[in-house]
């Protein structure tokens, strides 16, 4: 548990390296290392390449040593945009869409994020942190060592603190790393409806500087869409934000063609997330200013949506992000091979492009390039290793988990091997 650690033998070792987001034809660069090794010592990555190249007389002492023959080894996989601390589900909502029913139309009538809010303020910390640590348990098993977690479940001062700082709690207390983003602008509650920019008013002016008082967030973000908050209003909560220190997200451009990825570009946005309907100039827009464009097929697949133009936006350099959304409406999955899965067969990224989509980009869509996301020497010792001799096997063994072992800061935190099936013999 010292965070010293040898992986060697790897059949493929893909080291996903850089330290900034990669764009454009710059995605399909994934630099496969053959019977590739990695040296991680405190917790840090001290040494990467061909396990050949290895130092023999190296002190091995106080390493663990795990050998990876016929298995490829890859980074630690980020997950750029979640919602994963919240309060009850909404299964009947789910069927509501089978039928017919749109997003925003279950929304309008008192449906979904209000329904998510009214349970997550009726929700204790301690529930709360109990849900939400499950659920980084299940994303180890998925492979996924850095997260982002937003508020926006209490559009009110007590419970969007609180959601925070069950983040924060969390963050302190499990292997996975949390980065936080306050998500106040998710919905107009419904004591301020039809009064959307006295929400704002009330945003900037009374939860805005408790958050940041508390350094509970690194992130702001904003549902920009038509019915929610306007471009004008997005603008100025967010310049707000940046004002108070904290960086910048936009929900842009989910529904309808709003213009939040134009926003996004304008105001130097970190990242900017869905994207289903940003247009040509709003992704020339944000290649120009290098937000990331942060995709969520899964909610797109759960809203029989037309998925984002992944490929013009490659084609235009962008740097392209893969995040699951998991949230208890639009997407309740945290499935990473469901959502590669969507990525290449439903979006046309090559398994190259979804590779780097979940590691270095999507550690670019938290500004953590710089220590996550690829296995280059100095950044954390995060990494995972498949069942399988090849990254290929991620979305081809089709919506099937293929992560065997995750190693988060040097120290095995998940192992599929330890869990073995039950007995199925019968004495007779």
């Amino acid at each position: 548990m010292n965070g010293n650690l040898i992986v060697e033998n790897a059949t493929e070792l893909v080291t996903c390296s850089g330290f900034t987001a990669k764009s454009g034809a710059q995605m399909a660069d994934i630099g496969v290392i053959p019977d590739g090794a990695v040296v991680i010592e405190n917790g840090c990555i001290g040494w990467v390449g061909p396990t050949r190249e290895l130092p023999p007389d190296m002190d091995r002492t106080g390493f663990q040593i795990i050998d990876a023959s016929g298995k490829a080894v890859l980074p630690g996989f980020v997950d750029a945009h979640t919602h994963f601390v919240f309060g009850g589900y909404r299964p009947e909502e789910f069927a509501w869409r089978l039928r017919g029913d749109t997003y925003m139309e279950i929304m309008r009538r008192g449906g979904g994020i209000h329904n998510t809010v009214a349970a997550t303020r009726k929700a204790s910390f301690e529930e709360l942190a109990a849900a939400g640590r499950k659920r980084l348990d299940a994303m180890l098993s998925f492979g996924v060592t850095t997260v982002e977690g937003k508020s926006g479940y209490g559009l009110d001062l007590d419970t969007e603190v609180k959601q925070l700082a069950v983040m924060a709690d969390l963050n302190a207390g499990h292997p996975v790393d949390i980065a936080a983003t306050f998500l106040g602008a998710h919905a107009v509650p419904p004591d301020y409806k039809d009064r959307a920019d006295q929400y704002i008013d009330f945003i900037i002016a009374d939860v805005l500087p408790e958050v940041t008082a508390r350094s509970l967030a690194e992130f702001c973000d904003v549902f920009c869409e038509q019915g929610v908050f306007s471009i004008a209003q997005s603008k100025r909560l967010l310049q707000a934000a940046s004002g108070s220190g904290l960086k910048l997200k936009l929900h842009a451009d989910e529904i309808v063609p709003l213009g939040g990825a134009d926003l996004a570009a304008e105001l130097g946005a970190v990242s900017a997330d869905h994207l289903l309907h940003a247009s040509d100039a709003g992704i020339a827009g944000m290649a120009a200013s290098h937000v990331v464009a942060t995709l969520l097929p899964g909610t797109a697949f759960c809203l029989k949506e037309p998925y984002a133009r992944a490929r013009e936006m490659i084609a235009q350099n962008c740097a392209v992000a893969l995040a699951t959304d998991l949230n208890p409406g639009s997407s309740f999955t945290l499935s990473i091979p469901m959502l590669a899965a969507l990525a290449t067969l439903q979006m046309g990224l090559s398994p190259e492009e979804t590779v780097t989509a979940l590691t270095l980009n999507g550690a670019a869509a938290l500004d953590r390039a710089a220590t996550v996301g690829s296995l280059d020497p100095g950044k954390k010792g995060d990494l995972v290793i498949l069942e399988y001799p090849s990254y290929r096997f991620i979305p081809y063994h089709t919506g099937v988990s293929v992560v065997e072992k995750t190693v988060k800061d040097g120290v095995l935190v998940f192992d599929k091997t330890c869990f073995e099936a039950p007995n199925a013999s019968k004495s007779t």
